[in-house]
């Protein structure tokens, strides 16, 4: 995000510098050098004069821009390295000469023999633009803000009309704008939502002549129907309803527009030439900035012009309809290729019955939004082959009750990235730690991805961080994001946050001081993801998408064993990773993001991230937890418990042991002490020498050796020290809240010393469990029989101790009688779980329990030899 606003902040006035530039004569008057002077602030200055002053400078800046990039030759786009999923078959030329598949070389032959061609197409686009840039930057000095929003309506439907003149590639940029509510208003998104699927149409008799052509055969041998019009017309083609005559299958049959090849070659070359522009542009105004501006148009150009290639569009549609099946993501239609109807030109899929989301109410919008991002990330995360172009007219919901169960159809697969494996599992990294706050974490993250250079400053990085982003986690879109920003830097009246200059300075030292760099990839990968948020906003205004994908992400972390992953996960688990001195796997962490898995995310009161250090208010059903341990989507998870687990159990071994030798030994003081010098007459039992034989290296025993119980004590279970305390009261944290505090005194050693009754009280408690799980069954009459029983051994020692010292009601009590009930349906929830475990899931958690207490006791015994 942070990128993206630096990015967008100079644009209005380098866009109209550009145009205005290339529109001077060639030979300007010498303009002073741009020098910035952030420290200067005087106040009889208005803003009028500043604006003008800014926009004179950057006008300025761009004519030496401007020439500076006419002086050599504009090369195509380098595909190389391009993220854009792309056919690698033999390429074919047109007869206008060129390749139906990206390559850069014959595109630059072919714009050498167009000579004034695409100086024609670059003079169509300052004819339009300058006028417009113009009106915009004239209401925007004279009116400020309120000018540019009475004027909405106007200033789109000019803008919608000049894209429709311009062509498919502007129309393209039209339909990323128009599903962003949070940055335009209401005027301006009706006329640019036109774009999406309503784009003027070409004629139906050249579209069947397209049509006979790719199918190499008379249309009627093939279909026996074609809708008269057009059901759809894009940018780059339209599409008409028709039926198979061999099948009599109704299919969606989308034919190219005529010549638009030629057209988008033509304006690939004009991008170029301004991208050169704005990077000369960047260099003057941010000469420590990194960014290939150039690049990342080049990334661009080339998807935009494999969108042409329609048979790699079906590739892509099959590609992606196969990995998400794979996954289990069974909302989602991908419409069927029929391949042996379709070319570069033609493509013919399944027909789908359904309403775009462009024309689907704000409520229909918000219960798909779910559906559409799952599938999303997992294109982007999971496979790492992801939908490029997912505007709304390439979204359709389809009819309720469907038997395949299907909600969601995605369309149009002409765009289409693929991210290295190594980039997503960093991204997941980011991710985490960015929904978390966790920024010093998420500077690596971005040196990972190429975003920062390892040796930038960290302290003059991370406080910038902090203002610019976590503000975005917050949700709700530009609008909400700039008061925020606002609020954090005082300009609201608010705070104390040193205002306008203090933001103004800010800005200045990313742009002056921070190398960042913008990866080529984030061209699409951004396009797809700012598309998305859109429509999501439309559906609920306080979207917010980082805290929306944490689920995902923390299902991925619990999953996924690959070694960066699994660093990310332990990261996230231990704080600093295991064995770096924190004690140990935090029991609250692993509650967040258990939690998080399940769908129940918590957001913190400050900035509304979600804080792993604090234990959860709410918790998913216990059993429900517990079979999502047991199951394959938490396989990451159970690599790292099966040690905790071991951990775990000798820290409590260790605990109980200690904690019943102390209370022990404070029994028999108390015993002893009506005795005349009982303690000088009677030791302690636990100071008794046994003969004890030992455990040995080599499995076998020892001969019997003299030794105390305290001393076999004191060797099985040393004392904890302050990091292995730290981390069982955080385990016994976690037991208490989900199972109350019968558990809690178990696992931290009070069952052994203050609350020998924790035990038989926890067992009573999982015998009435059992027995409201199976209710008339001989298991069910067996339990409660059990729990009497206790029930009478635990109510006997209780009457005593109420003789000698009556229970007050505690404070709270119905705080107190919540908290039981919540222990008490946990614990129902985990007797149902573990009574319907299926066979495969019953090994799984006896193989783990198996394991924890083997270790727990070679553990002990280990250290019995060493005696």
């Amino acid at each position: 995000p942070a990128s993206g606003i630096l990015m967008a902040m100079p644009l209005l006035p380098a866009a109209a510098a550009i145009a205005l530039a290339v529109a001077l004569p060639a030979a300007p008057p010498r303009a002073a050098p741009l020098v910035f002077r952030p420290r200067v602030v005087c106040s009889s200055i208005t803003m009028t004069d500043t604006l003008s002053s800014a926009v004179s400078a950057a006008t300025s800046a761009a004519i030496r821009a401007a020439e500076a990039s006419t002086g050599g030759n504009i090369r195509a786009p380098d595909n190389s390295k391009t993220y854009v999923s792309v056919d690698e078959a033999d390429n074919v030329l047109t007869v206008e000469g060129l390749p139906e598949v990206y390559d850069a070389k014959i595109i630059e032959k072919y714009w050498k023999s167009q000579g004034s061609a695409l100086q024609q197409r670059w003079s169509e686009f300052l004819r339009l633009a300058v006028p417009y840039i113009t009106r915009v930057s004239t209401l925007m000095l004279t009116g400020g803000m309120e000018a540019l929003e009475r004027e909405a309506g106007p200033l789109a439907r000019d803008a919608r009309k000049n894209m429709e003149q311009l062509g498919p590639t502007y129309i393209k940029l039209g339909q990323m704008l128009s599903v962003r509510p949070d940055v335009l208003p209401p005027a301006a998104l009706d006329e640019l939502q036109r774009l999406q699927d309503n784009v003027p149409t070409f004629p139906t008799e050249t579209a069947m002549e397209v049509l006979a052509q790719e199918l190499g055969r008379p249309i009627d041998e093939v279909f026996s129907e074609v809708s008269a019009e057009p059901v759809a017309a894009a940018s780059l083609a339209q599409v008409y309803k028709g039926t198979l005559r061999a099948t009599g299958e109704t299919v969606a049959i989308k034919v190219q527009r005529p010549n638009v090849l030629e057209m988008v070659t033509k304006d690939l070359y004009v991008l170029r030439r301004a991208a050169e522009v704005y990077q000369n542009l960047m260099e003057r105004f941010a000469p420590q900035q990194r960014t290939d501006y150039v690049a990342i148009l080049n990334e661009w150009a080339i998807g935009f012009y494999t969108e042409l290639d329609f048979q790699n569009e079906g590739r892509n549609q099959r590609r992606i309809s196969e990995l998400l099946e794979r996954e289990g993501v069974t909302t989602v239609l991908v419409p069927r290729v029929l391949e042996e109807y379709s070319t570069r030109r033609l493509l013919v899929s399944e027909w789908v019955e359904g309403v775009k989301l462009s024309e689907c109410a704000q409520e229909d919008i918000a219960s798909l939004v779910g559906v559409g991002q799952e599938a999303f990330l997992v294109q982007l995360l999971q496979f790492g082959v992801f939908h490029a172009d997912p505007h709304p007219g390439n979204l359709m919901m389809l009819p309720p009750g469907r038997e395949d169960g299907k909600r969601l159809a995605i369309l149009d697969f002409g765009l289409v990235a693929t991210v290295k494996q190594e980039d997503r599992d960093t991204m997941v990294s980011a991710l985490i730690h960015f929904a978390n706050k966790d920024y010093t974490s998420l500077f690596d993250d971005f040196v990972d991805l190429g975003i920062l250079p390892p040796e930038t400053s960290r302290g003059l990085v991370l406080p910038l961080m902090d203002k610019a982003l976590t503000p975005y986690i917050q949700g709700g879109g530009a609008k909400k994001y700039a008061a925020a920003v606002s609020a954090n830097y005082g300009m609201d009246g608010t705070t104390t946050g040193g205002g306008f200059q203090a933001m103004t300075q800010d800005l200045l030292t990313v742009l002056n001081e921070v190398p960042f760099t913008i990866p080529p990839y984030f061209a699409l990968l951004a396009r797809a993801m700012v598309t998305l948020e859109g429509i999501a906003l439309q559906g609920n205004p306080d979207y917010a998408i980082v805290l929306e994908t944490y689920p995902f992400i923390a299902r991925k972390l619990l999953k996924d064993d690959r070694p960066e992953v699994q660093r990310a996960l332990q990261q996230a688990l231990y704080g600093s990773g295991p064995g770096t001195g924190d004690g140990g796997m935090r029991g609250n962490r692993l509650a967040v993001l258990l939690n998080s898995a399940l769908g129940v995310v918590e957001r913190s009161g400050s900035g509304g991230a979600v804080d792993l250090d604090r234990m959860p208010t709410e918790f998913v059903e216990a059993g429900t937890a517990l079979r999502y341990v047991l199951s394959d989507d938490a396989a990451s998870l159970r690599d790292l418990l099966k040690s905790e687990g071991s951990v775990a159990a000798d820290l409590v071994l260790r605990q109980t042991l200690r904690r019943g030798m102390g209370a022990f030994d404070g029994a028999f003081a108390a015993a002893l002490r009506p005795v005349p010098f009982g303690a000088q007459l009677f030791a302690s039992p636990l100071d008794v020498p046994t003969p004890v034989p030992l455990p040995l290296a080599d499995g076998t025993w020892s001969p019997p050796r003299f030794l105390t119980p305290r001393e076999l004590v004191d060797a099985a279970a040393p004392p904890l020290d302050r990091k292995e305390e730290l981390y069982l009261l955080s385990l016994a944290d976690l037991a208490g809240e989900v199972l109350g505090p019968n558990a809690k005194a178990i696992v931290n050693g009070d069952a052994a010393s203050s609350d020998a009754l924790a035990v038989p009280r926890l067992v009573v408690d999982a015998s009435e469990s059992y027995a409201r799980a199976h209710p008339g069954t001989p298991e069910a009459q067996q339990a409660q029989s059990l729990a009497r029983a206790l029930r009478a051994f635990i109510d006997g020692p209780q009457s005593l101790l109420s003789r000698r010292a009556p229970l007050r009601p505690p404070a709270g009590v119905e705080a107190a009688h919540a908290a039981a009930d919540r222990h008490e349906s946990s614990l129902d929830s985990l007797v149902r779980a573990a009574a319907n475990l299926t066979q495969e899931e019953e090994e799984v958690l006896q193989g783990m329990l198996r394991n924890t207490v083997n270790d727990a006791v070679q553990a002990a015994l280990e250290r019995i030899s060493r005696l």
